[in-house]
């Protein structure tokens, strides 16, 4: 069956970072993307990211992986350097890379307001400032196009509400509330979109014992999947979300308006 021409991505060329894990949103997004048409590009810090590309082939998805770390201007500048080499001009963006990245021995940076100067200057770079450079990228292309959707993945953590000891993290995600509001205001006249999604406790291979305990506690009574959050921000890349720009998605199963967490 043919895709309605609201939900049809045939023909776009998506990047979606930080995909590397089989259980993780940015995967699920790329799938997703990928289901509507659109030609995937997934990054990870590992070559991990090519047992990714090989699943989304398998299911008839066209997909490419890049190894690429992006918290730095020199490491866009080489990842920039690998598209023009493949070839490939985003015009769909979905920055979903942050947190940790697998292969950093330091972990994630965390911690509360006594937290040393270099680590919250390392969780802003993993957070904040990689969706920058990747978006300041990207944009040119969307701009000579007259098309173009970024979708940034903030958390409800920052944007919404704040969890105990990560200035940080909640800093750096609402932060790219920010981002994404200027975006919406500077790009809309080049028919660029841009929104942000605020997963809560999502239920993906990082998910901790404790995270999983609170997700038991929302009024759905479960944490949600990787592929609840990349069903939405895939929608907002369609050409039926061309009016929706500047907005935040909170996809937490209603934990952020209940004011009982208990049954």
């Amino acid at each position: 069956m043919d895709l309605p021409s609201s939900m049809d991505l045939t023909g776009r060329v998506a990047l979606v970072t930080g995909a590397g894990s089989a259980e993780g949103i940015g995967f699920a997004t790329a799938t997703a993307l990928g289901e509507l048409g659109a030609h995937v590009i997934i990054t990870s810090t590992t070559d991990r990211i090519q047992d990714r590309v090989a699943e989304l082939e398998s299911a008839g998805i066209s997909a490419t992986g890049v190894i690429a770390r992006l918290e730095e201007a020199s490491l866009v500048d080489r990842f920039a350097s690998e598209l023009d080499r493949l070839d490939l001009r985003p015009d769909i963006l979905v920055n979903n890379a942050g947190m940790v990245m697998v292969g950093d021995d330091d972990g994630m940076a965390s911690g509360d307001i006594t937290m040393g100067a270099d680590e919250w200057q390392r969780g802003l770079a993993m957070n904040l400032t990689s969706a920058f450079l990747v978006t300041r990228l990207c944009i040119p292309a969307m701009r000579e196009r007259g098309w173009g959707r970024v979708v940034n993945v903030a958390s409800t953590s920052g944007a919404v509400q704040a969890l105990r000891g990560d200035v940080a993290y909640s800093a750096a995600k609402a932060g790219l509330l920010g981002l994404t509001r200027a975006l919406a205001v500077d790009e809309a006249t080049h028919g660029i979109t841009a929104n942000a999604v605020a997963p809560g406790w999502i239920a993906t291979a990082s998910q901790l014992e404790t995270e999983a305990i609170e997700g038991t506690l929302v009024p759905m009574g479960r944490s949600g999947t990787s592929a609840e959050v990349g069903s939405a921000i895939s929608w907002l890349c369609t050409p039926g979300a061309s009016y929706v720009t500047g907005q935040l998605v909170v996809i937490d199963g209603g934990n952020s308006v209940a004011e009982e967490h208990r049954r």
